[in-house]
């Protein structure tokens, strides 16, 4: 499934897991994540084989559709390699046994399931891991609500109703902070919080001014989806941006996190926000990624060339965590912090241990496709240029109307004095001018952010896991063990490459 930014479809996967026994040595348990459900469950069935049943609520119409989609997207995916040589011909049969999974969805309000399989589960559940989210930057705002807000609430309402939950475990974002300087504490959002001075954010006022406006486009329009859809998606930027946020995505996490804080009751909780997610680092398959995400869609365009320039200060830190090193947290914390009262907040990042630069990863990238060029769809060799970085979003915008726009005008000028014979060029270009301001629009926030989070429960967690030399080395989530040049040349392009292109 894809995941890029400007077309990710929304997921609407949760975990919840009742396990026998954990690791350190505890009579403890473990769970689940966002758009990252096939790479926690092989972590889960890898290193913890004995846990006793991990239920997966998946989008599907009925029970069969739900098993064919865990089976093709989840145990089928190629990361499950490692076990499938461990398991040879009972790898089916093992998986069968331990992950269950349940038709429904966290956007309605007894997550799409009967009250008898409510009630079951509530009796067994030891652990929810809430990963469902929508994580595109350009979301429409309804459908951004519907599963980052008001899905959160209502896997909330559930969690309540779990006698013997240990642990409900929230994966929000780090970049819920908004654009702010300095250091970044890990702290948990209160309902209504705000920045930005007299801004009053109504979490009810904004789910009825969707309700509102969607009803005045029905009365002047009628049923028009693209209608609908294109004023849906400005909506949410204008939302977002209005009350101090940079896009929705980044809003409506927020806003899921003030109903956690809200709903918990007495839970457990913990909150674990991760930055910019990136591949596989480690285990069980280095590079593995899923599609193009934040920093991935420029590594792609840039090997084809696709795209001449960029906006971004190259001093300002890109807080990247690759993905194996955020599910180990995840489980750690699961462990750690079992059935412990409050509520914490861990980043997992990067920016304070081992800061990553703008201009050292794309001297990365440009080093790696001067090295090993990519072929063109013509079969010709593409010559890697360095690309160039604008430190302001106006220079990057006159830079791109004067050399594109511009042009583009002309010949759509041309075209129409010659009977529309260069429209499909124009289109073209046309299109690939408008992607890519509304790229550098919505990439801005974080080609800019210049603040550091302050990771101290991550560094914690770390701690622990150092008390046992093999738990450090099975859960290894330490940022300074990062070695970036390495990382990025020999791992994580290759696997956009790789990975990405088969989204």
């Amino acid at each position: 499934m894809s995941s890029s930014p400007m077309n990710s479809p929304p997921h609407h996967e949760m975990s919840f897991i009742d396990a026998d026994n954990i690791p350190f040595g505890r009579n403890r348990h473990v769970s689940g994540r966002r758009r990252s459900h096939a790479r926690l469950q092989e972590e889960i069935l890898r290193v913890q084989p004995d846990v006793k049943k991990v239920f997966l609520l998946v989008r599907a119409a009925d029970t069969s559709a739900a098993e064919e989609r865990v089976l093709n997207e989840v145990v089928g995916n190629e990361l499950f390699g490692t076990l499938r040589e461990k398991y040879g011909s009972s790898f089916h049969s093992f998986t069968k046994e331990k992950i269950s999974p349940l038709a429904g969805d966290i956007i309605d309000e007894n997550l799409g399931l009967e009250s008898p399989k409510i009630l079951e589960l509530s009796e067994e559940i030891d652990i929810i891991v809430n990963g469902a989210a929508t994580t595109n930057f350009y979301e429409r705002y309804d459908v951004a609500l519907a599963s980052n807000v008001l899905g959160t609430k209502y896997v909330c309402k559930f969690a309540n109703k779990c006698p013997n939950l240990k642990m409900f475990l929230h994966v929000s974002t780090a970049y819920v902070a908004r654009e702010q300087q300095g250091l970044l504490l890990e702290k948990p959002f209160r309902i209504g919080e705000m920045l930005k001075q007299g801004c009053h954010l109504d979490i009810d006022a904004e789910l009825k001014l969707v309700d509102s406006i969607k009803a005045e486009l029905m009365q002047s329009s009628g049923n028009s989806e693209q209608l609908e859809k294109t004023t849906m998606k400005k909506l949410g930027l204008k939302r977002a941006r209005h009350f101090g946020w940079p896009n929705t995505y980044v809003f409506t996490k927020a806003m899921g996190e003030m109903l956690v804080g809200q709903f918990r009751g007495d839970l457990p909780v913990v909150v674990v926000r991760p930055s910019m997610v990136s591949s596989i680092y480690h285990e069980p398959l280095p590079g593995w990624i899923e599609g193009t995400r934040t920093i991935d869609s420029i590594i792609a365009a840039y090997a084809k060339q696709a795209i001449p320039c960029f906006i971004g200060h190259g001093d300002i830190i890109l807080d990247v965590i690759p993905g194996d090193m955020v599910v180990n947290a995840m489980v750690v914390a699961m462990a750690i912090h079992w059935s412990e009262k409050g509520q914490v907040v861990i980043h997992v990042t990067s920016s304070r241990q081992n800061p990553l630069s703008i201009s050292t990863a794309y001297g990365i990238m440009h080093r790696y496709f001067s090295t090993n060029p990519q072929m063109g769809n013509n079969g010709r060799v593409i010559k890697a240029k360095r690309l160039l970085l604008f430190k302001k979003f106006g220079s990057f915008r006159t830079y791109m109307f004067l050399k594109y726009k511009l042009p583009s005008e002309m010949l759509h000028m041309v075209n129409s004095l010659l009977g529309g014979s260069f429209s499909r060029y124009y289109n073209k270009f046309n299109r690939s001018y408008s992607y890519f301001i509304l790229l550098a629009k919505l990439y801005a926030p974080y080609c800019f952010f210049n603040a550091r989070f302050n990771d101290t429960n991550l560094e914690r967690l770390q701690t622990a896991t150092t008390r046992d030399k093999s738990d450090a080395h099975v859960f290894d989530f330490d940022p300074k063990s990062i070695d970036w040049d390495y990382y990025f040349y020999n791992i994580h392009i290759p696997g956009v490459l790789m990975y990405a292109k088969k989204k």
